[in-house]
């Protein structure tokens, strides 16, 4: 399995409030992906998973753990972006199978408007 390397992902405050005011969102139904282009030639991942959409750690830690495994084999295809994951309504509820396939989707888009 791939690592998650400390370079691969947002440690900083400040870099999640650069991502969050100014990067462009893609959405599916369960999940959000925040994007902004960055200098670092490395893909890198935040993640943000509110207790009001999952009140149960349990959840929340299987969003994470779910979207951090999909980055990872997908890091390879993304542009140098900072991307964070936010939850919406129902991602508590929601299959892994259906998460794994909105993250599909979310990292698609991601490549496909950095290749335009």
């Amino acid at each position: 399995m791939p690592r998650f390397p400390r370079r691969a992902r947002l440690r900083r405050p400040g870099d999640y409030d650069t991502v969050l005011s100014a990067g462009k969102r893609y959405s599916e139904q369960t999940l959000t992906a925040v994007v902004k282009s960055t200098t670092p030639g490395v893909p890198r991942l935040g993640l943000a998973i509110s207790s009001r959409v999952a009140p149960d750690a349990v959840d929340r830690n299987r969003i994470k753990r779910l979207a951090r495994e999909s980055f990872r084999s997908h890091r390879a295809r993304l542009p140098a972006v900072d991307v964070v994951i936010l939850a919406r309504s129902g991602a508590a509820a929601a299959r892994p199978a259906e998460l794994r396939g909105a993250l599909e989707r979310l990292w698609q888009r991601i490549a496909g408007a950095a290749a335009r």
